[in-house]
């Protein structure tokens, strides 16, 4: 299945049925009196979010969504029936945007999250409504109200725990693969993850998700490379890993290109808590990790990690840092939300 975070649809409501102008007439009956019944409601469109989804590929090949009109009221005070809703399921993570790709209409995180997009147009009144002491033989009726039309914006932004970044070639694929059962692209030679990839990592008593971010390069807040578009991933993450690859000559301009295009894309990325690990640290001889190891050090200001995704140097470590900042992460959100407790009062 190909992996699509963003598209563009358009979506219509269902218009109202119109109200009908109808009158009572049966053998004996001399003034019957109206009988003309309302027009249904049309259908509204929604946006549902499911949890066996993971991906926007059905928005690809169909754009136009419309819910069913409103029934027309019909004689003997029938109204009509109302329009039948259309609704867009998607993944969870899942924004939804005006066409001008700034507004936000919802925010669907978790599945059976809901939100009204277009509402459908109200059913006109039969004559029977307008029926009075006054005027017993209404020639009035209502016509159904149309359904509202716009274009949205579908971006989802992946529910990872943990974010992998780094250069082109700095191990992340192989990272992941070496630490859960995912089976991303792995090859040597750069870009060769072209979409984000995740994983479910299991590490002591603790699970995770782990996302995979592809390769930033220097402009890449400008379009170059890929690009930052597949940022927005890990803008939900509790921590990133920075990977660094040891076999770099220059390990510090590595590592602060990659902060660059985090702090020119915005969303606070650079702000996020970050651990740095060297990989690929069994390619290279002792004395010029060490080398690199101390310039790391200096250029992030953090003690970076050594770890080998092929040999398992360092992984486990790794991961159980992962988990400190993720339980670390979670704790502080929930005293966050929790309202604060009064004195008490007896």
């Amino acid at each position: 299945m190909k992996f699509l975070d963003q598209a563009k649809i358009y979506i219509a409501s269902g218009a109202g049925g119109n109200g009908s102008l109808s009158f009572r007439r049966e053998k004996f009956i001399e003034f019957g009196g109206p009988d003309g019944g309302d027009g249904g409601k049309g259908g509204d469109v929604w946006a549902e979010c499911v949890d066996n989804l993971n991906t926007l590929i059905d928005y690809r090949y169909q754009q136009h969504f419309k819910a069913k009109k409103g029934g027309h009221g019909a004689g003997r005070n029938r109204s009509g029936a109302n329009g039948e809703d259309c609704i867009l399921r998607v993944p969870p993570g899942t924004q939804i945007f005006a066409e001008d790709q700034e507004t936000m209409l919802a925010d669907l995180e978790q599945p059976g999250d809901r939100a009204l997009l277009a509402r459908g147009g109200n059913g006109g009144f039969g004559n029977a409504h307008f029926k009075s002491a006054t005027n017993q033989a209404p020639r009035r009726v209502n016509p159904g109200q149309p359904g509202e039309e716009l274009t949205i914006w579908l971006r989802l932004k992946l529910i990872a725990d943990a974010g992998v970044i780094g250069m082109p070639n700095a191990g992340k694929s192989t990272f992941l693969a070496a630490v859960s059962a995912a089976k991303p692209k792995i090859a040597s030679y750069p870009f060769t993850s072209l979409h984000p990839n995740l994983g479910v990592v299991e590490v002591g008593d603790a699970d995770f998700v782990l996302a995979d971010i592809p390769g930033l390069i220097e402009g890449a807040s400008e379009g170059a490379g890929l690009g930052t578009r597949f940022l927005g991933h890990v803008e939900r993450t509790k921590v990133l890993l920075h990977l660094v690859d040891a076999t770099e000559d220059d390990v510090a301009t590595a590592y602060h290109t990659v902060r660059d295009e985090l702090k020119a894309y915005g969303a606070d990325l650079d702000e996020k808590k970050e651990l740095v690990a060297l990989s690929k640290c069994d390619a290279i001889d002792k004395e010029t990790l060490e080398e690199r190891f101390a310039a790391l050090k200096k250029a992030s200001r953090k003690t970076p990690m050594m770890i080998s995704s092929v040999s398992r140097d360092g992984v486990r470590d790794a991961l159980f840092a992962l988990v400190r900042e993720i339980r670390r992460s979670k704790a502080e959100e929930k005293e966050a939300s929790e309202p604060e407790k009064g004195p008490w009062k007896p």
